[in-house]
């Protein structure tokens, strides 16, 4: 049978939409990855050192390949991607990866996915963009939802959970930020190129500051930590970011990023299966209010 224009779209369509959830779930799994290398008492700062000696190699070779296949940048757009890349990848990785020494993976992972709500609010705050009533409503919805379960962490969690949940906030208004920023960038020169340049950026100030604040013995961990930040690296960084990619050039970015919503369902319930974090009616309902608010948002930028 030979294949019409319509069914060829529609598995173009089908294939882009699974490698948008399986790059959402992967890249969800950073937080459970985290979790499992900090059981073998590895802080923060040696934790994202291993992350991103493990990814430069890969992005490095994408750099490289840009630089010899596209125009040379001025020396205002290298500018512009260094601090891109202190901001959206070093300083959000860095404070996400502080905060989940203090709360869940689940709850994390729905602090960073409201990430689009505050590029809202603050586009209306600085750029004087106005949010329109069904936007607030989405937003309302999603504050709640996130509400909902911060309050059964902070009662089951410890007394660093407000702590933890910060640091989270922090890194994701840090991300929002770079996207903001990074709008005309990807338009002057392109998604890939950015990515890793700025990727590159970031694991030089990640490596730099571990060999700043830690003796070079702390390079000698457990076997199981190579592994976890190989995997972190690879599965958790690298493969993600790539897939996202290729999922937006195939569905769009409005589809894929409501793809991208079975990212907070699946860590709860990794967490569930590998951390043993407990799944109650308060967290699928603030999961599930989470992720209305933010399919609102998602299908009025669409």
């Amino acid at each position: 049978m030979i294949p019409t224009p319509e069914t060829t779209a529609r598995k173009t369509f089908l294939i882009g939409l699974a490698i948008a959830v399986v790059g959402a779930i992967l890249f969800s799994t950073k937080a459970i990855v985290a979790k499992l290398i900090y059981r073998y008492h590895v802080d923060a700062v040696t934790l994202i050192a291993f992350r991103m000696l493990f990814s430069l190699p890969f992005f490095l070779v994408i750099a490289f390949w840009k630089m010899r296949t596209e125009p040379a940048l001025s020396n205002a757009e290298r500018g512009r991607i260094v601090i891109l890349g202190l901001l959206g990848y070093y300083l959000s990785s860095f404070l996400d990866f502080l905060g989940l020494q203090y709360i869940s993976a689940g709850l994390e992972r729905l602090i960073l996915f409201l990430t689009p709500s505050f590029v809202l609010l603050i586009s209306a705050l600085f750029l004087k963009k106005k949010i329109t009533p069904v936007e607030w409503g989405a937003l309302l919805i999603s504050y709640v939802g996130m509400l909902l379960v911060f309050v059964h962490d902070a009662r089951t969690g410890g007394a660093n959970v407000l702590l933890g949940a910060s640091l989270v906030l922090g890194a994701a208004v840090s991300y929002s930020l770079y996207l903001l920023a990074s709008g005309e960038m990807v338009r002057r020169v392109g998604v890939l190129r950015l990515v890793s340049y700025a990727m590159c950026v970031s694991s030089a100030a990640c490596i730099g500051q571990f060999f700043l604040l830690r003796p070079v013995g702390m390079l000698v961990q457990p076997m199981e930590v190579y592994w976890l930040s190989l995997f972190n690296a690879f599965f958790c960084t690298v493969l993600p970011v790539l897939m996202t990619m290729i999922a937006v050039a195939r569905i769009g970015a409005g589809t894929a990023s409501q793809a991208g919503m079975v990212g907070p369902v699946s860590t709860l319930f990794l967490g569930a299966m590998i951390l043993d974090e407990p799944i109650t009616g308060f967290q699928l309902a603030g999961t599930g209010l989470v992720l209305a608010g933010i399919y609102l948002l998602s299908r009025k930028k669409a």
